[in-house]
């Protein structure tokens, strides 16, 4: 789509003879987005997003009034087992097709040019950005200091969600819709049940009744919009914590719930860390997120220093062990007379030779990124299997 421009617009409202009054008001709400970006497209009315996106008014409507029951399908996944080996899930919420085709709309289209309202330190969900990105600022310091923050993307509501479509130029009441569409209510539970996350304003007040709802919306985890609003909405947050790491001589980077200091200082030790945490502790609480505290990590000088997988011990990062003894284990086995692709495939777990071939060759291809040499060979180590038809 071409960059919205209002001369042309203009012509054309006039030639059907829209209300003078009305056509000015949107070529200022216009002129409001592009002015933030040239590319951003003005999205006048909710009925104007339904026509962008090839959706139902109505649907969406009902979406944004929360009257749709529940728009998602929720499941979860396993996750690596925890310090005490007990299983854990990561809840997935999969947007309905209406629902994906307004969200993926808006992040190809919108949330894409929203690079200037993330924080520099912020290293995830964003054109260039990258795990050897977040993890070079790292390499070769003596103490490292990685905190998580729990529930990232469901701990960003609805209002932090509005306030990112506001900063790109979108008028208040599209905002609040766009808002809407973005995040999910879901079940009750004891921490949506307070305060925090219940609407105060009575419902008198409310210009559109059908928008009332008494409970606010978050970030669900699968949606395409929510890696981009939950880096928008950390922008001060990610400012604040740069600027705390700098006071202390430290670096910091964010790659989406992954935060990482890291400092080269001899006169750095494990009192001066513990006030550091306390800080970064009380800076994120003062944005609505809170830390996974058990996978708050202090690496002192001497010990493996890992970001985000990545070996940061020397000058560059570098692939870790694990990673290369699993590459070789699964040649083994491809190459082995006794078993091969298929039967690798088999015990692995894969339904196909195929979902092991693309899981293999996309390992490579992260390989590659970080040690190039290592991922070439790799490379053509995998062409050469003999890969059934």
């Amino acid at each position: 789509m071409a960059d919205w421009k209002p001369q042309p617009y203009r012509a054309k409202a006039q030639s059907l003879e829209v209300d003078p009054t009305i056509l000015d008001a949107a070529v200022a709400a216009g002129n409001e987005v592009v002015a933030i970006h040239p590319s951003l497209p003005p999205i006048f009315t909710l009925k104007h997003l339904a026509y962008l996106t090839d959706t139902k008014y109505s649907v969406l409507r009902m979406m944004v009034g929360r009257h749709i029951e529940e728009p998602y399908r929720v499941f979860k996944i396993r996750k690596r087992p925890g310090p005490d080996g007990a299983a854990r899930f990561r809840v997935i919420c999969a947007p309905s097709p209406t629902l994906l085709a307004v969200q993926s709309w808006l992040a190809r289209k919108v949330l894409v040019h929203a690079r200037t309202k993330v924080h520099s330190a912020s290293t995830a969900y964003a054109p260039g950005c990258s795990i050897l990105e977040a993890a070079s600022p790292h390499c070769g310091c003596r103490w490292l200091i990685k905190v998580d923050i729990k529930n990232f993307f469901e701990s960003v509501s609805e209002i932090s969600a509005y306030h990112a479509f506001r900063s790109l130029g979108y008028q208040p009441l599209v905002s609040f819709e766009l808002a809407r569409l973005c995040t999910r209510v879901g079940s009750q539970t004891r921490h949506r049940a307070h305060r925090q996350w219940q609407r105060h304003l009575p419902s008198t007040k409310s210009k559109i009744h059908d928008y009332v709802y008494w409970r606010l919306g978050h970030l669900p985890q699968g949606a395409p919009t929510s890696p981009m609003l939950a880096n928008i909405a950390m922008y001060k947050a990610d400012g604040e914590l740069t600027a705390w790491g700098l006071k202390h001589g430290l670096v910091y980077t964010r790659y989406a719930d992954d935060m990482t200091f890291s400092i080269s200082d001899e006169g750095f030790n494990r009192n001066k860390a513990a006030a550091v945490i306390r800080g970064i502790y009380r800076i994120i609480g003062k944005y609505g997120f809170a830390p996974n505290v058990t996978k708050t990590q202090v690496v002192p000088p001497r010990a493996r220093k890992v970001v985000l997988g990545l070996l940061v011990d020397q000058n560059e990062p570098r692939l870790p062990r694990e990673f290369k003894m699993g590459v070789r284990m699964h040649l083994h086995y491809l190459k082995s007379p006794k078993f091969g692709p298929a039967v690798h495939a088999a015990n692995r777990g894969f339904t196909a030779v195929a979902g092991l071939r693309n899981h293999l060759f996309g390992l490579v291809a992260y390989a590659a990124q970080v040690e190039p040499a290592y991922g070439t060979r790799i490379k053509s180590e995998l062409e050469a299997v003999k890969w059934p038809i």
